[in-house]
């Protein structure tokens, strides 16, 4: 209700700037202006309701959702995203520029869409606002058009992610369980190869894998590893790695590129 409240007072300030910057276009005497606030002092007015036009463009942004990206309401679901559009709004708050990001949404279930997210950004969220970049992100089962970068950090975020990639078969069925119930360990790169198989924008690897467990003995073990195009270079030979694997079954092994809490 606020926000909806700080956006009505905007628009009507903004109203009433446009049509006192016409009639000064226009040579109408101002001092007979139809606006409120006019009167004799024909710049009191415009300097008070431009003043409060910039403090809401520039503080009310988080309210109005002028300067910051909608929020997902409601119940919400977890999906991978891939950048597929960036452009500037032309807007800017407090030195940040304001961006629209149109993200390619594959949800757990149910089919892609494409959903808008507007974000304010410095120059260090660059790098990764780039197109083909993969996120996690939030969205609404009924609403579509609003989406939301999803918290990595969250253990249920990490789990919805994980289980989309089983449920894509990006994960060999045979790893699951390794990958899912095994031991997280340090391990390295020894061997890598191409299969030529590609499954939702991402190309497969056999890799050859020296498990290094802290304390113990190492050993060797194949594998495969969906990867996205610009992770590909986390597993050339001699990268280090994570590796999960059962304890009664060692040689079967599951790859990734990050180190898990509590894991």
């Amino acid at each position: 209700m606020i926000r909806i409240v700080v956006l009505v007072i905007w628009l009507l300030l903004s109203a009433w700037l446009v049509i006192w910057t016409g009639e000064g276009l226009f040579g109408i005497d101002q001092r007979d202006s139809i606006l409120p606030f006019s009167g004799e002092d024909t710049l009191g007015g415009p300097i008070i309701i431009g003043v409060a036009w910039g403090l809401i463009l520039t503080f009310g942004g988080t309210m109005s959702g002028l300067g910051r990206r909608r929020r997902v309401r409601g119940e919400s679901q977890i999906g991978v995203g891939r950048i597929v559009e960036v452009t500037r709004t032309g807007l800017t708050v407090n030195d940040l520029p304001q961006y629209d990001l149109f993200i390619r949404v594959t949800p757990t279930a149910g089919e892609e869409f494409v959903g808008q997210l507007r974000m304010l950004a410095d120059t260090t969220d660059l790098a990764w606002l780039q197109v083909g970049q993969p996120i996690p992100v939030r969205f609404s089962p009924t609403d579509h058009d609003t989406i939301e970068l999803a918290d990595v950090t969250d253990q249920a975020v990490h789990d919805a992610l994980l289980q989309w990639r089983i449920d894509r078969g990006l994960i060999d069925p045979r790893l699951v369980r390794a990958r899912t119930t095994g031991t997280q360990v340090p391990a390295s790169v020894l061997a890598v190869r191409p299969t030529g198989r590609r499954r939702e924008g991402q190309s497969e690897l056999e890799l050859k894998v020296l498990m290094a467990p802290e304390g113990a003995s190492t050993w060797e073990a194949d594998t495969t590893v969906f990867a996205y195009p610009e992770a590909i270079s986390r597993f050339q030979v001699g990268s280090p790695i994570w590796a999960f694997y059962r304890r009664e079954d060692p040689k079967t092994v599951a790859v990734t590129i990050e180190k898990e809490a509590g894991r």
